[in-house]
């Protein structure tokens, strides 16, 4: 299959579980694919395996970590110099299960899964409309139905519940709020966006919860092939190609959560404007 020759596409958290299978199958389908991530060494090795895989050796390595804004914009700055066109960005990064302030002082999950996701979407999104038509992928979560909003000051602290899994839940709110506005925003441009639920999927996003619970959790969960599904759906299917916003589970669209609001995405989006301004 090469129904995706001269396209480009950018995914982050590429390395490991659903990132992964994403790339080997976008690499399959003969797309050109930049894999952004912390660790040179996984993500090169697992270019190595996708090319073995596929025979497709158009892959690129870009250092990116979500929860140093710096990187975020060194990382940014890398691919925009480089030249070339950016057709479809996956925001697949994510964390869950961990306490601690990310390097920007943000709680772990929602500074790695929002806020270094919101920067890192801005920076590219003119490039997007300038290559598109394109796309723009948020990987959410079921999760974000356990929300019942965003503590602007719980953000910027520690998680204090004892899985940390409420502060993800809240992540993962953001995640589909910011494709929301994001399509708001992008209205016209050629460019359209979605977030989506994966699955209760058995991958590394659940590499800080403590080994016991973690092993537990994955008995009842699903692959990564299964859980790259959706992600592709939105990223690549025609089905999609006129929708913008909506949020996807099973490669459906399924209502989210009561609080996702126009209101709120917008809060939101104004609050992390400013946070990544600084």
């Amino acid at each position: 299959m090469s129904d995706l020759d001269g396209r480009t596409f950018l995914v982050t958290g590429a390395n490991t579980g659903i990132g992964k299978e994403t790339v080997r199958v976008l690499a399959g389908r003969g797309a050109r694919v930049v894999l952004a991530g912390r660790s040179e060494d996984k993500t090169r090795a697992a270019m190595s395996e996708i090319a073995n895989a596929t025979g497709n050796t158009d892959l690129d390595y870009l250092p990116l970590d979500l929860g140093d804004l710096d990187s975020v914009r060194r990382a940014a700055t890398t691919f925009l110099d480089s030249g070339e066109p950016l057709h479809v960005l996956i925001n697949n990064a994510g964390l869950a299960g961990a306490k601690g302030l990310t390097k920007s002082g943000f709680e772990l999950a929602f500074g790695t899964n929002h806020v270094g996701t919101f920067l890192f979407t801005d920076l590219l999104r003119e490039h997007l409309i300038e290559s598109g038509p394109g796309r723009i992928v948020n990987v959410a979560s079921t999760a974000h139905y356990r929300a019942k909003g965003i503590d602007w000051d719980a953000v910027r602290q520690p998680a204090v519940s004892r899985t940390a899994f409420d502060e993800y839940s809240v992540s993962k709110l953001a995640n589909v709020l910011h494709a929301q506005e994001l399509a708001r925003r992008l209205e016209g441009t050629g460019v359209t966006t979605y977030s989506l639920h994966p699955g209760a999927i058995a991958s590394d996003v659940w590499r800080e919860v403590p080994f016991g619970l973690r092993h537990v959790l994955k008995l009842f969960m699903k692959s990564t092939a299964d859980g790259a599904k959706t992600s592709l759906h939105c990223a690549t299917s025609p089905d999609v190609a006129g929708d913008s916003g909506l949020y996807y589970d099973s490669c459906r669209v399924k209502t989210p959560s009561q609080v996702a609001t126009p209101e709120l995405a917008d809060e939101l989006w104004r609050r992390t404007e400013a946070w990544v301004a600084g």
